[in-house]
Order: structure tokens, then C-alpha cells, then sequence
């Protein structure tokens, strides 16, 4: 069995620990340590004599996963897909493409989001976070995507043979990879996405607005809920939903740490982490 981890904080290397040790080939994939890297000290877990810092503690824990055969790369997830003939998923990274049979979520929780009105009142019905899932619907038409980054451009590709005209809107962000030319580039602040029953225009902080037949988010990193809608996972606002063994509703996909909501504490994200790694390998028993 080859599991991917999408994530290198407590939860995802906790997994790979527990996954390993059960005897499977485990990969962690992750662009940084997450929020845990940056905090100063560390001295409410359990076994931290003294306060360390956040980046000492990932990288105790990452060395302890690396000594017992599990594989890093810094990498940045993009797309998650399902094999629906040899089952198991194709997991998108910046740098390469991994394939797993299993993979667990544990990219922590959304510290920050694209919100304006419209956002939620068009989700599914012009605004879209999975391009790959949408793409089709939108033969011929008007889309914007946006974004500014790795995950936009990823969101563009996929979006660009079928529609008549893209446009990316970094709202006033600094572009972070290299576009298409045929992708309109448009820098205003966004106030809000307005329309009848389905998302039609961009409405811009000045006043002037744009016609689009379609919206697409990828702002930022694709994190755990963003990787999670493209897979259809149950979400309860943001946060994961997950059973006792941590694993989704979608089978083979596993979810642990911040990202499930609750306690967002080291303690917490290793305890669940530890659960799926040792689940996901004890589910063709259940």
C-alpha cells in the first residue's frame, strides 16, 4: 500500500509514523511547515521539558519519520484526482504527479479565505472551486478566475481549451507564477460577485463591473478544504467531516489535525494523525 500525506505539521507526520510502522510505503508531500513553523514556543506538549520552538519541534518529528524509511518533498499540492479503473488517486503537485491508494488530508485549518458577498450565495451556481469537475459546463464562455499564484495557474490550464476568455483577478496580490498569454490579467480589488440566481458580474472596489458567465476560486495554497471539495468530501462549514477512524466519506480519503475543526492544538493533530495512519492501514479489515 503507498499512502500520500498532503501536509508536513503533527497530523501528517504522525500518520506517516503510524502508517509506516503497519508496513506501508508513506510519502509526505508538503510546501512548509504550516503555522506550527512559526510559533515561538512550544511548552504545553507533552514530553517538552523546556520551550523549543515550532520549527524545532517539525523537525524532531519529520527526522523520527525519515529514520524509519518515510519520504519527504517539499512540494505543493494542486488537483487531487481519483483512478475510478485501477481505484486509488493521482495526487498534483507543482513539482511532480505521486499516485497513492490512500491519502490523508493534513494541511491544517483555512487561517485565511477569499470572502466577499456573493461568494456563498453562488456557490454552485457560477462560482466554482474545482476546475477539473466544471471545466466542461463552461465551453464558450466567459470565466474568471481567481487567484495569483501555483493553484490559479493550475485552475487556468485546465480551464483554457474550454473557454472562450479567461480572466484572472489577483485582486491587487502579486502574481506568483508565470500565466498564458491568452489570460487576461486584471490586478482591482474585488467588492463583490452580484447576478440573477447565478453568479454574472464582478463588481470592482471603484464601481465598474465586468460580465462573467463563471468565477473560479484558487486563492493562495489549495489547502485541505479546498483539495476536499475537488473530491467531493463532506464539509461542515470549512472543517472536514470525518468519522472514528478519520476517514471522509469518500473511501480512501483520510482527514486529520486543524483541518477537522475542534481543539487546534499539537496535541489534538498528532493524536488524529496517528488514528488515520493506523486506519487507513486496518481498512480492508473492517
Amino acid at each position: 500500500m503507498h499512502v500520500v500525506i498532503i501536509g508536513g505539521g503533527p497530523a501528517g507526520v504522525s500518520a506517516a509514523l503510524y502508517a509506516r510502522r503497519s508496513g506501508a510505503e508513506v510519502t509526505v508531500v508538503a510546501k512548509d511547515g504550516g503555522s506550527l513553523a512559526c510559533a515561538e514556543k512550544i511548552e504545553n506538549y507533552y514530553g517538552v521539558g523546556s520551550p523549543i520552538s515550532g520549527a524545532e519541534l517539525l523537525r524532531r518529528g519529520a527526522a523520527g519519520a525519515r529514520r524509519l524509511g518515510v519520504a519527504f518533498h517539499a512540494d505543493e499540492v494542486v488537483d487531487i484526482q481519483p483512478q475510478f479503473e485501477d481505484g486509488g488517486f493521482i495526487v498534483e503537485g507543482v513539482s511532480r504527479t505521486y499516485t497513492a491508494d490512500t491519502i490523508v488530508l493534513a494541511t491544517g485549518a483555512r487561517h485565511s479565505s477569499f470572502t466577499v458577498p456573493g461568494i456563498k450565495e453562488f456557490e454552485g451556481h457560477g462560482v466554482s472551486y474545482c476546475a477539473v469537475c466544471d471545466a466542461f459546463f463552461y465551453r464558450g464562455k466567459r470565466i474568471a478566475v481567481i487567484g495569483a499564484g501555483a493553484y490559479a495557474l493550475h485552475e487556468v490550464q485546465i480551464l483554457l481549451p474550454h473557454a472562450a476568455e479567461i480572466t484572472l483577478l489577483t485582486n491587487g496580490a502579486e502574481l506568483k507564477a508565470d500565466f498564458p498569454d491568452r489570460t487576461v490579467l486584471d490586478t482591482r480589488k474585488i467588492h463583490s460577485i452580484a447576478g440573477e440566481g447565478r453568479a454574472q458580474q464582478i463588481i470592482f472596489t471603484e464601481g465598474a463591473q465586468m460580465d462573467v458567465d463563471g468565477v473560479f476560486l484558487a486563492v493562495g495554497v489549495a489547502g485541505s478544504t479546498e483539495l476536499a471539495r475537488k473530491l467531493g468530501v463532506l464539509l461542515d462549514h470549512d472543517n472536514i467531516v470525518v468519522d472514528a477512524h478519520m476517514e471522509t466519506n469518500i473511501p480512501g480519503v483520510y482527514a486529520a489535525g486543524d483541518c477537522t475543526g475542534g481543539l487546534l492544538q499539537v496535541v489534538k493533530a498528532a493524536y488524529e494523525g496517528a488514528q488515520a495512519g493506523l486506519s487507513l492501514v486496518q481498512r480492508k479489515t473492517r
